[in-house]
């Protein structure tokens, strides 16, 4: 099954998703000229100027541009920022990181016009707000021809994050605390964290979004500032070394052999294919993922919650990832043989010792276990569409149960069914983006001339 399952990625990820979703980010780029960069320093002012903690309400939505914001980053920064780096590393090479920058750096402006987007055609569905890719997907291809490809990103969307993504993050909780686990001659099973994840996590979604919203937004900037600094103090120890981290990337973006030699036998088109996967794992830009979280936001105007947006791309990729990577490159952790979370452990044991894989091991419990409320949320949305209110809690069980097997798999598996299920539900969200990019650009220009 893994092979199977590798060969159709292979196929998906080597040319057609790479070539959408870049092409997607370059062309909202050229079109909104370069909004990630003009608007970058806007877009900050908006994010820390909303900075709250203390659960405050709005009047027009359910969430707070904070909140809303929370919930977006909480859904980004996960496995992502610390075993997807690493694997990205692994797989691709030092120089997928550069093209997971480059990725992300156009995604700024895709994800931007997703927001918009996702609030420019928000409704009312039983007395809450709502509003996603399915609402805008419907607005860009009217009659059966939208509404059938609303269902299909619907579904998608659901396996994608749901119930495959939740899985790879429970799996890499699990293998963390295994090698804490086993460091110290502790035999507790896998299953026991996927059990005790799975209540903790069931707990926070029967108490609905505001439960939801109350969580992140308390939960997702002490989980980035923790990490934030453990990782400046492990590259500042090795800050010697980062003149050499820099160099891997750029030459191994366009030349692998120089940097790994020819027997590693990753290509420049293993680099890219690494490097934007992962990097759309991470930062979601183009998936369809966090408009769901925008769309809630009782913001000023849709051009606003776009640069908030472009922002949490930003926190997710230029900082969090890239944390995760120079600890990796200095410390020389690459030549240690080890894959997924086990590297990133094994660049702060090297470091800081016993004290090391600990440390990794609770970050990626937090920043996991976000992402995990963020994805359900996300998946919520759409089996509300597909379903109804009352399909609401059987989903939520099966997600619960999706996040215990997940603490049991292989690791290779489950993000080969990660990015398969990724990959399917980029196109029916890009297809939609193109079709209203007019309308992106209109709000755009409307609300930056009222400014």
């Amino acid at each position: 099954m893994l092979d199977l399952i590798k060969a159709v990625n292979e196929w998906m990820w080597s040319l057609g998703l790479l070539i959408i979703l870049c092409g997607t980010g370059i062309y909202f780029t050229i079109r909104l000229r370069f909004i990630q960069i003009r608007k970058f320093g806007e877009g900050m002012r908006l994010v820390f100027g909303h900075f709250r903690m203390n659960g405050e309400k709005r009047e027009y939505g359910e969430m707070t541009p904070f909140q809303s914001l929370a919930t977006a980053i909480a859904a980004q920064v996960g496995t992502g920022n610390l075993t997807g780096a690493a694997t990205a590393l692994v797989s691709g090479g030092p120089g997928a990181i550069f093209w997971m920058w480059v990725s992300a750096f156009f995604g700024m402006a895709t994800i931007y016009g997703e927001a918009v987007l996702a609030q420019e055609y928000k409704t009312t569905v039983d007395g809450e707000v709502t509003g996603g890719p399915v609402y805008y997907i419907r607005q860009a291809f009217k009659g059966t021809f939208g509404k059938v490809l609303a269902a299909v990103f619907a579904v998608f969307i659901i396996l994608a994050l749901g119930f495959m993504g939740n899985m790879v993050q429970s799996n890499s909780i699990g293998a963390a605390f295994a090698e804490v686990f086993d460091a110290r001659n502790i035999q507790i099973p896998p299953i026991a964290v996927g059990i005790l994840l799975a209540v903790f996590a069931l707990f926070i979604f029967v108490g609905g979004t505001k439960r939801l919203a109350a969580v992140v937004e308390k939960m997702v900037p002490v989980m980035a500032a923790i990490y934030i600094v453990g990782s400046l103090i492990l590259i500042a120890m090795n800050i010697t070394s980062l003149p050499g981290a820099l160099k891997m990337i750029f030459v191994g973006a366009f030349h692998p052999q120089a940097i790994l030699g020819g027997a590693a036998g990753i290509t420049v088109r293993e680099a890219i294919r690494y490097g934007v996967a992962r990097g759309l794992f991470s930062n979601e830009a183009g998936m369809g993922s966090t408009p769901h979280a925008h769309a809630r936001a009782a913001a000023k105007n849709p051009h606003e919650q776009g640069m908030t947006a472009m922002i949490s791309v930003f926190i997710d990729t230029f900082i969090i990832l890239n944390l995760t990577v120079f600890t990796i490159l200095t410390s020389g952790a690459l030549s240690s043989g080890k894959d997924g979370i086990a590297l990133t452990q094994e660049a702060f044991v090297s470091n800081f010792g016993g004290f090391g894989d600990i440390f990794v091991a609770v970050c990626l419990l937090f920043f996991a276990f976000s992402t995990i409320l963020g994805w359900h949320f996300f998946g919520e949305i759409n089996v509300r569409y597909l379903f109804g209110k009352r399909a609401v809690k059987v989903y939520s069980v099966i997600v619960t149960a999706f996040i215990i097997v997940g603490s049991t798999l292989k690791v290779d598996l489950v993000w080969e069914l990660a990015d398969f299920f990724n990959g399917l539900m980029v196109i029916p969200n890009a297809l939609a983006l193109l079709a209203l990019s007019g309308v992106v650009v209109k709000i755009s220009r409307s609300f930056s001339r009222k400014k």
